[in-house]
């Protein structure tokens, strides 16, 4: 796997496909390799796709010790960008990984075509806020969410309750949950991570932000609830709010993929030549 040294960090990062460049930016406890099950098979037909580890998970590291705000995870993008990217670039997130997106296009407009960030909005508040405050604070005083105690904690704020009663459909992805739970990975990466999440607040600066932007919320997303997009969304100049129904928040993730992304791939392509 390749790896970019960047001002602050050892980028881990991965390239599939040709053609114009979309990166995909991971939320808080997630790799870049999360998007190659479902994601990537589909998009490489079509253009050239860069995940990547952020710092604070996988294989990157970073020589500066943490906490990290969010422009320095932007800043890691950003280079990662320049160096093996040919921009501007389209940017795709999830959650943190949006809000990683959302702070790229306000400090480097010129990198980016357009941006599709799903589950996000402009700032931490109401029960965002109280639920990634609630979890650093139980980490930071010493608990651990793990095997299935975590996996049955997580799926009721990744996917609607119909998923959670497919009888075919949830055993996959318990399977899936179950593997991520063992990685450590969200143990390990959700302080550093979340604490970013957690204290960012972009609404005036993307109030000022001219890039292309489509704002992807999902009616059952129960930890960026749909009115955070919408608050963003109409923040900003340039931005389209979509409302995707029966979806949740890590519905991208092993449940509605086969819908999600013929719909980012024809919102990508309203910004190519």
């Amino acid at each position: 796997m390749p790896t970019f040294e960047g001002s602050e960090a050892e980028i881990s990062y991965e390239q599939f496909g040709e053609g114009h460049d979309v990166v995909w930016v991971s939320g808080g406890g997630s790799m870049g390799s999360d998007w190659h099950p479902y994601q990537i098979p589909y998009f490489k037909r079509f253009y050239r796709n860069t995940t990547f580890d952020n710092r604070g998970i996988g294989r990157t590291r970073s020589n500066t010790p943490s906490p990290w705000a969010i422009e320095v995870f932007a800043r890691d993008g950003a280079e990662l960008i320049e160096a093996v990217c040919d921009p501007p670039v389209t940017l795709v997130g999830s959650s943190f990984g949006s809000a990683i997106a959302q702070q790229i296009a306000i400090d480097h407009p010129e990198l980016v075509r357009c941006a599709v960030v799903m589950g996000t909005g402009a700032w931490s508040t109401g029960w965002g806020w109280d639920f990634q405050k609630a979890e650093i604070d139980f980490r930071k005083a010493g608990g651990e969410l793990t095997g299935m105690m975590g996996v049955c904690h997580y799926a009721p704020m990744l996917y609607p309750a119909r998923v959670l009663g497919d009888r075919e459909l949830w055993p996959k992805l318990r399977g899936v949950l179950l593997r991520w739970m063992e990685s450590g990975q969200n143990e390990v990466s959700l302080i550093p991570q979340w604490e970013a999440s957690l204290l960012f607040d972009q609404r005036d600066q993307l109030a000022d932000c001219h890039v292309p932007f489509h704002v992807i919320a999902f009616t059952e997303d129960i930890q960026a609830p749909p009115q955070d997009g919408e608050e963003m969304a109409d923040i900003m100049p340039n931005a389209d709010y979509h409302l995707l129904e029966e979806m949740g928040h890590g519905s991208w993730y092993g449940h509605a993929h086969d819908a999600l992304n013929p719909f980012i791939k024809e919102l990508i392509d309203r910004h190519l030549p």
